[in-house]
């Protein structure tokens, strides 16, 4: 692996865990435990994009080991893990699809994030009554899917040029974090 890459990679992951932070301050409950935006899955959308889903994987872990720790439990990490493991082997086969848009794959990751996090609860806890989540599940997997998707075009057209991936991150850090005042001064 090269150095600019690894140092990609690096900022990447930097801004998944920031993101992941940032939406650990969000109080956003619909009822359904466990339920969030997704904003750091946008790192890896890009990743996806840029390179390979094998350093989409590697950022993923990374991000969800370090939010894990630092903001959730072992639990999360597990539940999270099981999300992005099941995500991302969706996005990559519809990538290797050309028949798929990237807003196909956009909500196809969020919806398969959320249905692994359902399976692996229902394994967990040996109760099959988790699946009745899974309607409000499956819906806010497309939301944030398309959400996550216009962030990640916004922040791509904001700064097309090749060499400005450094800015582009960080238009789009900047982005969602006046997006998300927004919403907490809804709420």
């Amino acid at each position: 692996m090269n150095q600019k890459k690894l140092a990609n990679l690096g900022l990447f992951a930097a801004v998944a865990i920031i993101f992941g932070y940032v939406e650990s301050l969000i109080p956003f409950f619909a009822g359904i435990p466990g339920m969030k935006l997704g904003l750091a899955n946008l790192a890896v959308l890009f990743i996806l994009e840029k390179y390979t889903w094998k350093e989409a994987a590697l950022v993923s872990v990374i991000r969800i080991f370090i939010i894990g720790f630092m903001f959730g439990n072992l639990f999360s990490i597990l539940y999270s893990l099981a999300g992005a493991a099941l995500s991302l082997t969706v996005m990559t086969v519809m990538k290797k699809k050309s028949d798929f848009s990237i807003l196909g794959i956009s909500v196809a990751g969020g919806v398969s994030h959320n249905i692994g996090q359902l399976l692996i609860a229902c394994l967990i806890t040996m109760t099959s009554g988790l699946i009745y989540y899974a309607p409000a599940l499956l819906i806010s997997g497309v939301i944030t899917g398309l959400l996550i998707l216009l962030q990640s075009r916004r922040s791509a057209f904001a700064k097309p040029q090749q060499g400005f991936l450094c800015s582009l991150f960080l238009f789009s850090i900047l982005h969602c974090i006046g997006i998300l005042h927004q919403f907490k001064s809804i709420f």
